[in-house]
C-alpha cells in the first residue's frame, strides 16, 4: 500500500509539473505589484478603473485561468515563442500565433481604442500576462523541448521539469509571499536600471532571454537539482522579474498615458 501511495504521489507531481504554464502565481503577482509602484498616477488610475475590482497584480494570472475555457483556445500558443538566437522568425512559430506577435498586435489595438468594455479589459489582461511571460527565459524556447517541459528533473527530490522549475519552483522555494519578495526586489531597482530596461525594444527582450539559455540548461548529469543550481541561477529569475515589471509599466503608460 505504501508503495502504491508513493507511486501515485509521484505521478501526480509529474503530471502537475507537465501542466505548468508560465510564471507561477507568485511570479505574476509580484511583477504586477512592482509595476504598480512604477506607474505614473494618470496611467494607474485608468488601469485600475478598467481592471476593477481585480488588481493589476491579480490580473496577471487571468490568461492562465482561462485555459479551462475552450472558447479561449485560440490564445493557447500566445504564452511563448520560438527563437534560435534571439531573432523573431514567423515561419518557426505556431500557426495559431505566439507571444511576440500577440503582444504587438494587442498593444496596437488597445492604443487605437474604440473597443467595447469587455473586449478592452480582456485584451488588457492578456497583454499584462504576455509581457510578464516573455521575460521568463524558457518562454522564448528553442522549439525542440516545449520550453523545457520535456526536460525531466528532480528538484530537492521531487519530480518536475525544467520549465516548471523556472516558472515557480525556485520562487516558491524562497518561502516568501509575493508582497515580501516584491518589496525585496523593488528596492534593488535603481533609476539607471529602469532607464536601461525601458530603452530596450521587444526584440531586445528576446535576445536577453536567449542570452540566459546556457545557464538555464546547465544541469547536472543526473538531473537532480538542489542548492547549487538555485544559488547560481535564482539571481537570473530575480533580474527577469524586475525587468518584466519595468517593461509592463512602460507598455501600460504607452497605452494609457
Amino acid at each position: 500500500m505504501k508503495r502504491i501511495c508513493t507511486l501515485t504521489l509521484t505521478l501526480l507531481l509529474t503530471f502537475g509539473a507537465s501542466k505548468a504554464f508560465a510564471w507561477g502565481q507568485l511570479g505574476h503577482y509580484l511583477i504586477g505589484l512592482m509595476a504598480e509602484k512604477q506607474l505614473k498616477k494618470s496611467t494607474r488610475k485608468k488601469v485600475d478603473s478598467l481592471l476593477y475590482p481585480i488588481s493589476l497584480s491579480k490580473s496577471g494570472t487571468w490568461m492562465d485561468d482561462i485555459r479551462s475555457d475552450k472558447s479561449y483556445d485560440y490564445a493557447t500558443t500566445w504564452h511563448y515563442l520560438n527563437s534560435k538566437n534571439g531573432e523573431y522568425d514567423s515561419s518557426t512559430q505556431e500557426k495559431t500565433g505566439d507571444a511576440y506577435e500577440a503582444i504587438q498586435r494587442i498593444k496596437a489595438e488597445l492604443k487605437a481604442g474604440g473597443l467595447d468594455p469587455k473586449t478592452e479589459v480582456e485584451k488588457l489582461k492578456m497583454l499584462i500576462h504576455m509581457v510578464e511571460d516573455i521575460h521568463q527565459p524558457l518562454h522564448v524556447g528553442t522549439g525542440t523541448d516545449r520550453g523545457g517541459n520535456d526536460v525531466r528533473i528532480e528538484f530537492f527530490g521531487q519530480p518536475t521539469n525544467l520549465h516548471a522549475l523556472w516558472d515557480s519552483g525556485m520562487i516558491d522555494r524562497q518561502g516568501m509571499s509575493y508582497t515580501e519578495l516584491g518589496v525585496e526586489l523593488y528596492r534593488r531597482l535603481t533609476p539607471q536600471m529602469r532607464a536601461s530596461y525601458r530603452a530596450g525594444s521587444i526584440q531586445d527582450w528576446l535576445k536577453e532571454a536567449v542570452s540566459y539559455r546556457s545557464r538555464v540548461y546547465d544541469l547536472p548529469e543526473n538531473k537532480k537539482i538542489s542548492y547549487p543550481y538555485l544559488y547560481q541561477n535564482f539571481s537570473i529569475a530575480e533580474e527577469r522579474l524586475i525587468a518584466a515589471s519595468v517593461r509592463l509599466a512602460q507598455v501600460l503608460e504607452e497605452i494609457y498615458p
